[in-house]
């Protein structure tokens, strides 16, 4: 094969290799919970998790029951450091929920509690305050912090993927629903994800502006 055609080849691989690139980029970045392929997939719970959730059940087994959870009729137990308690149903415990890209949970606060500063890598949420009030808010990319007041009956977005937190700032208990869009939107806590595993000292000090003693005397809080 002569230099031009080497040439020619060359060009058109890459040619090939930049269409691919624009056209599978653009799916990472939309990638979210899988369309369902069928009027419903109701989970066999015992199944290992797919790419678009569990396995199925076989449709001669599925009943109304399926579709129905009590898992948030129950306060749960506050009685911890942060007087909060938060009770999910997604599709590790809801078989109906399956391939449905939506969940929910049950966030109960005692006085003062805390639903400490977390992020849910899959999914937004929209919060309803059904009793209490409740100091909310999330912070952008640049750092930006909206953050408000809700009362009974309200209702809050956090965008996907952003940090955000709800605090207890009345007299009483409060109780709120999220709704999340995804079965399994995730959740990661911000404080526990940095002080809990074994992380090189330098990056907390420097990235958090705080002394070697410091980052001991947070550590030693998450590893109890």
């Amino acid at each position: 094969m002569g230099v031009v055609s080497r040439v020619h080849m060359a060009g058109v691989w890459v040619t090939l290799a930049a269409v691919l690139f624009v056209a599978l980029v653009p799916m990472a970045i939309m990638a979210a919970d899988g369309d369902p392929l069928q009027d419903f997939c109701v989970a066999d719970l015992a199944s290992a998790t797919t790419l678009n959730g569990k396995v199925c059940k076989p449709l001669a087994q599925v009943v109304a029951t399926d579709f129905k959870s009590s898992l948030l009729n129950k306060a749960g137990n506050t009685n911890n450091a942060n007087s909060a308690a938060v009770t999910a149903a997604n599709v590790d415990n809801f078989a109906g929920l399956n391939t449905l890209g939506i969940s929910m949970a049950r966030i109960d606060f005692a006085k003062g509690g805390l639903n400490v500063p977390h992020t849910h890598p899959r999914a937004s949420e929209i919060l309803f305050v059904a009793e209490g009030t409740l100091y909310v808010g999330f912070v952008d990319t640049n750092n930006t912090l909206f953050a408000t007041t809700l009362n009974k009956g309200d209702v809050f977005v956090f965008p996907r993927g952003l940090v955000h937190f709800q605090l207890n700032i009345g007299n009483y208990p409060a109780v709120a629903i999220a709704a999340l869009g995804s079965q399994n939107p995730g959740v990661q806590q911000i404080a526990p994800a940095l002080f809990t595993p074994d992380i090189n000292d330098q990056v907390l000090t420097k990235a958090f502006k705080i002394t070697q003693q410091e980052v001991n005397s947070i550590q030693a809080k998450f590893r109890v």
